[in-house]
């Protein structure tokens, strides 16, 4: 492998399943959010991190830019462990890396400009001041595609996607390194979401920039990834090279992934659906948590022990009792 910007290790992150503090007392079970994952991210590379709602991919990333704290493990981003940074250290860290949000309106300040929303990090980080600013602010904008007359304008005067272009323009203000992306053209109409995907692309071409890509779309990690995690229920079940992973999965939770995908063939035979939902993450299911809702359950053994991963033929770590007895 190339050199990884990005290693996450053993990463864990547990909620507390009662709201307020007076409930937790009684009731001491946890939402078992992310349950001990681990992958890397090599420089200038992207990893799409892909699986349904409430599988933990969104936890991830708010974990890794420490917009949440963790209930254990690590993250290592160019060699320094970024959950022991406090203080001037980790805003420090804060400028080589940054976020894309879900949803451009409610992540924008609607009371501030957007020169003002993509000028906020510079003034935090007392990076540039004056006229520097503006001709900073300016080609910020049209990196993002915007021009400088977007400067005083609010964000409910624009559209879903310009509105997308300042959230990705906030995120380039301060020049980082990695950016995670959450979802950050699900809230966009199809139209509109090709355009922030070649922008994205381009902007990783021009800047040098490694991404985490999150996302439930398969068809949008295919477009924009070079690895890909299928995660369920707080736990990563493959990861492989994105071109393999879309022709031969593994794991039977990413072929039901992407037997769930449109496609335009009406001669096509009938898809293999998944039926039932995402368990609770509060009482996951023992052994293998997928088990309940597998095709190819084995029984026993995956009812009462928990996969790994392991590395198995072309170099897919996949976490299925099915590679362990070597079927």
């Amino acid at each position: 492998m190339a050199e990884a910007l990005l290693s996450v290790r053993d990463l864990v992150k547990h909620f507390p399943a009662a709201g307020d503090w007076f409930a937790q007392i009684f009731d001491r079970r946890v939402v078992r959010a992310v349950d001990g994952i681990s992958f890397e991210i090599e420089r200038g590379t992207t990893l799409g991190l892909v699986g349904e709602s409430g599988s933990g991919k969104t936890t991830t990333g708010r974990i890794i830019v420490r917009l949440i704290e963790p209930t254990g493990g690590e993250v290592v981003f160019d060699g320094i462990d970024l959950l022991k940074l406090k203080g001037r250290a980790l805003k420090a860290m804060r400028k080589r890396i940054q976020m894309i949000f879900q949803d451009p309106a409610s992540s924008l300040n609607p009371r501030k400009t957007v020169g003002q929303i993509v000028a906020e990090p510079l003034r935090v980080h007392g990076m540039v001041r004056g006229r520097a600013l503006e001709e900073r602010l300016v080609h910020t904008l049209e990196l993002a595609g915007l021009s400088a007359r977007f400067l005083n304008r609010y964000p409910h005067e624009l559209s879903g996607g310009q509105r997308q272009r300042v959230g990705i323009a906030r995120a380039l203000a301060v020049g980082p390194e990695f950016i995670v992306c959450d979802e950050p053209v699900t809230a966009l109409d199809v139209s509109i979401q090709a355009q922030i995907l070649n922008l994205l692309m381009d902007l990783q071409e021009e800047l040098s920039l490694t991404y985490l890509f999150i996302a439930h779309d398969l068809s949008v990690v295919r477009h924009v990834s070079d690895r890909v995690a299928v995660m369920y229920l707080g736990k990563i079940v493959e990861i492989w090279d994105v071109d393999a992973i879309f022709s031969a999965p593994k794991h039977p939770y990413t072929r039901a992934l992407l037997a769930a995908v449109p496609r335009p063939d009406p001669e096509a035979p009938p898809r293999k659906v998944l039926h039932g939902e995402i368990p609770s993450p509060i009482d996951p299911p023992p052994g293998c948590r997928f088990h309940p809702r597998c095709g190819r359950f084995l029984g026993e053994i995956c009812r009462e022990r928990e996969p790994s991963l392991v590395t198995v033929d072309g170099g897919v770590r996949v976490a299925c009792h099915l590679y362990r007895q070597g079927a």
